[in-house]
């Protein structure tokens, strides 16, 4: 109400657009993303005819813009805000200002987002090494660099390098903010995640608990943190098969994120997606298809039909399909998934489920044509070695050996076995 009314009064030296990017923060954190993008490209249109277009504050607002383009899966239109904003900050405040080095943190989160390993990697690298020299190896900063990186390497399957870097954030995390730090939490939640992505179960449900622990006491029962500590502890109990101490996390988690959200909040529904797949496991599946059908409804209005989460969502409704023999059902959403995510990472995890579907019918050309590209293209992108890698041969022997091409299906089944032990 003050900022109101004070800029009706000196309107010549305050901007026009700050209540705008204040309710834009609004809507973006509550997943309101239609009517943050809104606000956010009145605002830097404005910054840019007042202030420039290479102004700090323009750069900022371009750069808000740009994550709320990136929360919505436009990729192309974030990607392109953020190459102008680096290249910008990099001309007018130098390669090693410490918001040139944010500009190039968040590309690199948008590489990482479509799957562009490469260059996030290579960004993040020097975003990580310019931090180290600037603001020194323990700063905030400079740690979460590290974490970022540590995710890239995680996504490639460089499980070494990532659990390296990762312990080395959450030591110095704890020795620099406390062991009790939401900060040093969120190091310990990811380090737990790369021992979950190794099947090192007994490690990341060990630091699993203990987040979840200190995040209830530190932030209360209720917290997104709190709740988000939960999630991933449930996934790594269905993991080892602990189906009931998952299913009663996941509920948990699922009723407060419903009651603090609401319904429709893009967390919510990655909750009862979470849930859904472990009534899903436990073959109880009418109340994984009815969770499923909901989270996918609700994701194509509040994001569209487009955005990874409303197709990840049709992807699992799928897979729920095929497991009850729906065939049709599965297929026709599994292909619809293929095609509207060509431009997505997880292109080729729907390639492999729609194989599975067609293999599942006995449509071995088909499924096996898709399988050679699923593992053709995962070679290239992941390497030889990665574990999806190495998942999309197995399922490619197995279509081989369906079809009683003994001699293919063996070659490939010898290579998985002789390669996953290396990778081990």
């Amino acid at each position: 109400m003050n900022q109101l009314y004070t800029s009706n009064i000196f309107k010549a030296n305050l901007y026009y657009d700050d209540i705008c990017e204040c309710f834009a923060y609004i809507f973006y954190h509550n997943g309101n993303w239609t009517e943050a993008e809104k606000l956010q490209v009145e605002v830097m249109e404005k910054r840019q005819q007042l202030l420039g277009s290479a102004h700090p504050d323009t750069l900022t607002s371009m750069g808000g813009l740009a994550a709320t383009y990136l929360s919505q899966g436009k990729w192309t239109e974030a990607e392109k805000l953020e190459v102008e904003v680096m290249e910008k900050s990099q001309q007018l405040l130098g390669l090693a200002h410490l918001d040139t080095l944010t500009s190039m943190g968040n590309l690199a989160l948008t590489y990482w987002n479509q799957g562009k390993w490469t260059e996030a990697e290579k960004l993040g690298i020097e975003v990580m090494e310019k931090s180290q020299q600037l603001l020194g190896l323990s700063h905030p900063d400079t740690l979460t660099s590290m974490g970022n990186l540590a995710a890239t390497y995680s996504n490639q399957g460089k499980w070494t390098e990532a659990e390296k870097l990762q312990a080395e954030v959450t030591e110095k995390s704890q020795q620099l903010l406390g062991p009790a730090h939401p900060h040093t939490l969120k190091s310990m939640g990811n380090l737990a995640l790369i021992y979950h992505n190794q099947g090192k179960w007994i490690e990341a449900e060990k630091l699993g608990v203990e987040v979840m622990e200190k995040s209830q006491q530190l932030l209360g029962l209720s917290h997104p943190d709190t709740l988000t500590s939960m999630g991933n502890l449930a996934v790594t109990y269905s993991n080892q098969g602990k189906w009931t101490e998952a299913e009663k996390l996941q509920v948990e988690v699922t009723e407060k994120s419903q009651q603090l959200l609401g319904p429709a909040h893009p967390h919510t529904l990655k909750s009862m997606g979470n849930l859904a797949l472990t009534y899903h496991n436990q073959g109880k599946w009418i109340e994984a298809e009815t969770l499923q059908v909901e989270v996918m409804v609700k994701s194509q209005q509040l994001v569209g039909l487009a955005h990874s989460d409303t197709l990840t969502s049709m992807g699992n409704l799928a897979v729920t399909y095929s497991n009850q023999g729906k065939w049709t059902e599965a297929e026709k959403l599994q292909v619809e998934v293929m095609e509207k995510s060509q431009q997505l990472p997880d292109t080729l995890k729907s390639m492999g489920n729609l194989a599975v579907t067609y293999s599942n019918q006995g449509k071995w050309t088909e499924a096996e044509k898709l399988e050679v590209e699923v593992m053709e293209k995962r070679q290239q992108l992941l390497g030889l070695a990665h574990p999806h890698t190495l998942t999309s041969i197995g399922n490619l022997a197995a279509t081989y050996s369906n079809q009683g091409k003994w001699t293919e299906a063996e070659k490939l089944e010898v290579e998985v076995m002789e390669k996953g032990s290396i990778h081990r």
